[in-house]
């Protein structure tokens, strides 16, 4: 069912309830936190295969949230240990998550990787096959003790620049048959780790999947892998970025690079075919505010911006979409744009329609709704029609007045 809605409707009406999610998730309500280092893989002990644990101190919930966060250094450089990486991880985890800074297998030969697109597949396809076995071993530990705390039903990756790309790619190659045969048949080397997409990173028996992904100045390489089954996306991108475009480039600005479509390229697309998401643009900005961490009031902002959109995502927010989704029907209107008068097409016969502002307050109200409303005494805006049934699920569509 493709409920598409912008963050800024969706979070003005979720907030609109308080006291979810006991207090947690929104703000840093932990005043300090713990840090563990643990060897993530089964298959490779060594230092590309560890990931730091940031854990709030004094907390007792049993099932949070876990986000990865993923470091950049275009495929051939960083660690876990990057300012912004231990910013971000120390923050979420004061707000209550399971925060995790994970390392992946890096290409060796950063003059070789430039030059050669079949090197740049196989080292991001190497690192999708790390991250997938640290997914599994939060699955597995969950599944064995729990010792973490976790909620194997709302873990969340992201990162900054490669660390997004690596994300985002993760969360959307869903087949083998995604990945092209001409002019490299990315789906041999594939066949060279691990021989599917869970690769050879090891902790088998055990889901990679993911709730959500954030991306800091990340990008996608082919368009065609978004699909309306994928999974809610946040992003957050400077337009004048040569690193990893804004649009559609060469990543690094190079010819050698494979090409990168960046976030006015991806959600465009996502809202086409359904998928929940949001974009925060920086107008003007490059590639280095994320680099810095806390240092930049843009990675603060950035931070913010997807704790926002990720707690529309948790399982513990009775009006997460998830909840919203599985408690809802399908219906449409029509014009949209409107002028005023709104036609509504439902698969079940509707109770009531409210509608809501751009903050949130209900600024309509009709009972017993036939075909069409009349909303043409509200000033021009978006706004949120919420349509209930007579079981008392919800409909929700997006308008603009004008």
């Amino acid at each position: 069912m493709k409920k598409i809605f912008t963050l800024l409707l969706l979070t003005a009406f979720i907030n609109s309830y308080n006291s979810q999610c006991n207090g947690r998730y929104e703000n840093e309500i932990f005043s300090s936190v713990s840090v563990s280092t643990v060897n993530y893989c089964d298959v490779y002990i060594d230092g590309e295969h560890e990931m730091d644990i940031y854990t709030p101190d004094g907390d007792t919930e049993t099932s949070r949230p876990v986000v990865l966060y993923l470091h950049g250094g275009a495929f051939y450089g960083g660690d876990k240990l990057l300012t912004d990486c231990v910013d971000f991880c120390t923050s979420m985890a004061k707000k209550g998550y399971v925060a995790i800074s994970a390392n992946y297998r890096l290409n060796q030969n950063p003059v070789a990787f430039i030059y050669s697109q079949e090197e740049q597949f196989r080292t991001v396809l190497k690192a999708i096959s790390d991250i997938k076995a640290s997914i599994r071993y939060l699955r597995k530990d969950n599944a064995t003790g729990n010792a973490l705390g976790i909620d194997p039903n709302a873990i969340y990756v992201g990162g900054y620049s490669a660390g997004a790309v690596l994300s985002i790619h993760l969360a959307y190659i869903d087949q083998i048959s995604d990945m092209p045969t001409s002019p490299i048949n990315v789906q041999n080397l594939i066949a060279n780790i691990g021989g599917t997409l869970e690769g050879d990173g090891g902790n088998v028996g055990y889901s990679s999947a993911v709730n959500g992904v954030f991306s800091f100045a990340g990008a996608i390489n082919d368009l065609n892998l978004i699909d309306g089954n994928d999974e809610p996306i946040v992003s957050v991108h400077g337009t004048a970025d040569a690193t990893v475009s804004y649009n559609c480039a060469p990543g690094l600005g190079l010819p050698t690079v494979l090409n990168l479509c960046g976030t006015g390229e991806i959600h465009p697309v996502a809202d086409a075919v359904g998928v929940y998401n949001a974009a925060l643009t920086y107008q003007g900005e490059g590639h280095g505010w994320g680099g810095g961490g806390n240092s930049s009031p843009l990675f603060i902002q950035a931070t913010d911006f997807v704790t926002d959109f990720l707690y529309t995502l948790l399982p513990c927010n009775p009006n997460s979409v998830a909840s919203i989704q599985e408690n809802s029907f399908v219906s449409s209107i029509y014009p949209n744009p409107s002028l005023g008068l709104i036609n509504i097409e439902s698969s079940e016969p509707m109770r009531s329609v409210t509608v809501y502002n751009s903050l949130g307050k209900e600024v309509f109200f009709q009972s017993f709704v036939e075909n069409n409303i009349s909303i043409d005494n509200l000033s021009t805006g978006i706004y949120l029609i919420e349509i209930r049934n007579q079981n008392d699920k919800t409909s929700f569509n997006k308008v603009i007045v004008q």
